[in-house]
């Protein structure tokens, strides 16, 4: 059966340990559709189902419902040891620098009590090998050292047994996860490499195409990852994060449209699922707050305005969760500054205590005039950034400062305080998604240049904006009023043509 050509998920079941993948080995199994993989395991017949199913899901961050899966396989084989394996990966979330290890020993340990009892019990060398390594990403040492550690054992079983996808697989996420959260271009081309055989082996991989994405997912490598992204969205539908995951490239080369329609089939494939759990909908997440910056991007002021209204309802209501909180403070930032609608950041308040929050309140009250809400604003952001080490918050309160400054009269000192916020935005890590400086210094110090009628340093500024946010609207806009004012006609024509295409559906 061709899954794409059908409605049912298909998982491939080979029986014999370290066969390859074979088109046509197929099975029908339930309604949901998370793509095909060929895990060989010694499970009895009944476990299987759950099992396969479970590493579908554990490919695409879908960790909550994976782990019901393996422990359903659990109830169905007591002895089966990937099982175990598998509930406790869910426990290990490497790109989110989350993991609980309590909760993954006390499912490794209804296996078997120690380390050494789990290796001898498992009943072939490759799944005592699986779980070694599981043992060691839960074993001693900092996250640091067992995260590079396991990356060593998942290794050794791709090299040990080089047909079996799924290590591989594994192994291409263990690169992504050595690396403490922070984007290093040379190991996430590694964890590339690792993870392309297991897509060109088996085109419907979740994992092959998901490790893919997230090796690529910035402004200079996304176009190697937009095939995987266009085929991932087919080999999962009914996986919101698989759904979600092809914007990261979408983002990163300024697709709107894409985005958008991403994100729009997550917070539908999520709210489903939640509906079906009883649980209330996403208006306030991951991916509505991605959405909601694909709208602003594309001029859906409509759209944009229902979204962040739905999302400060919840905050409001008082039945809001920490994350949903701080991905309303997101969002309120966002439509401030995308929609440049300064009375927007009272008329979307909410009794909020973060600073991005407050930078927010007091950018909007100094674009309105209100140098003492503007300097309140500041005092705050001061004394926040006194009490953490968040380079961004800095930069934020460089940015409040530097339009203080412009407010004074002096043009100069606001520039030189703009041009340190650049400089340590470039200094940090790349963080891919949506901007995280809520505005870009590069944009804040093109449109100041411009206040200033600094036209050259203002289109340099904007189109280096331009390669941190891709296609970003605000920038577009002050790109093509700087190049006009320089009579860089070409320059502006291509700005304004780009900007138009992006905006010829808006609301």
């Amino acid at each position: 059966m061709n899954r794409r050509r059908g409605t049912a998920v298909t998982i491939a079941l080979a029986a014999a340990a370290g066969a390859a993948f074979v088109p046509g080995d197929e099975v029908l199994a339930q309604e949901r559709r998370l793509g095909t993989i060929s895990f060989p395991n010694s499970g009895n017949h009944d476990a299987q189902r759950p099992f396969i199913e479970g590493v579908l899901l554990l490919h695409s961050f879908e960790f909550e419902d994976a782990a019901q899966a393996f422990r359903d396989a659990q109830s169905k084989d007591p002895s089966f040891a990937l099982a175990y394996w598998g509930e406790a990966m869910t426990y290990n979330h490497p790109l989110w620098q989350q993991q609980d290890k309590p909760a993954a020993m006390a499912a490794l340990g209804r296996y078997a009590p120690t380390p050494e009892a789990r290796r001898a019990k498992a009943p072939t060398p490759r799944e005592a090998a699986y779980m070694v390594a599981i043992d060691v990403l839960y074993g001693a040492g900092s996250k640091t050292e067992r995260d590079l550690a396991y990356m060593a054992e998942m290794a050794r079983i791709t090299a040990t047994y080089p047909s079996d996808m799924e290590a591989r697989a594994f192994y291409s996420l263990a690169i992504l996860g050595s690396t403490d959260g922070e984007r290093d271009f040379a190991t996430y081309v590694k964890a590339a490499a690792a993870a392309a055989p297991v897509l060109e082996v088996n085109p419907d991989h979740p994992g092959g195409a998901h490790y893919i994405i997230h090796s690529f997912d910035d402004p200079i490598h996304a176009p190697l990852g937009l095939d995987a992204a266009r085929a991932y969205s087919e080999i999962a539908p009914d996986a919101g994060h698989a759904q979600h995951m092809t914007s990261h490239i979408f983002v990163a080369m300024g697709m709107w449209d894409d985005v958008v329609a991403a994100n729009i089939r997550a917070r539908d494939v999520q709210n489903a699922r939640l509906a079906e759990l009883g649980r209330p909908a996403n208006v306030c997440g991951h991916y509505t707050s991605w959405l909601h910056y694909g709208w602003l991007m594309r001029a859906d002021l409509s759209d944009a305005e229902r979204g962040m209204a739905d999302c400060r309802g919840r905050v409001t209501s008082g039945t809001a969760r920490p994350d949903e909180v701080g991905y309303y403070v997101n969002m309120r930032a966002r439509h401030v500054f995308d929609t440049q609608d300064w009375a927007a950041a009272e008329r979307l308040g909410a009794d909020v205590d973060h600073p991005a929050y407050d930078f927010v309140t007091g950018y909007a009250a100094i674009k309105q005039g209100d140098r003492a809400g503007a300097e309140r604003a500041l005092a705050t952001l001061r004394t926040a950034e006194m009490a953490t080490d968040m380079p961004r918050l800095t930069i934020s309160r460089q940015e409040l400062e530097a339009l203080l400054a412009l407010d004074a009269g002096d043009g100069q000192r606001a520039l030189v305080l703009l041009r340190e916020a650049a400089a340590m935005e470039e200094s940090l890590p790349f963080e891919f998604g949506p901007p995280a400086s809520f505005k870009p210094p590069h944009e804040l110090l093109g449109e100041v240049a411009l206040a200033l009628g600094d036209h050259t340093t203002a289109l340099a500024a904007f189109r280096t904006a331009l390669d941190f946010t891709p296609e970003r609207t605000t920038s577009l806009e002050g790109l093509i009023t700087a190049a006009r004012a320089l009579d860089q006609v070409a320059a502006a024509e291509d700005a304004q043509a780009r900007l138009d295409d992006i905006r010829k559906h808006s609301n």
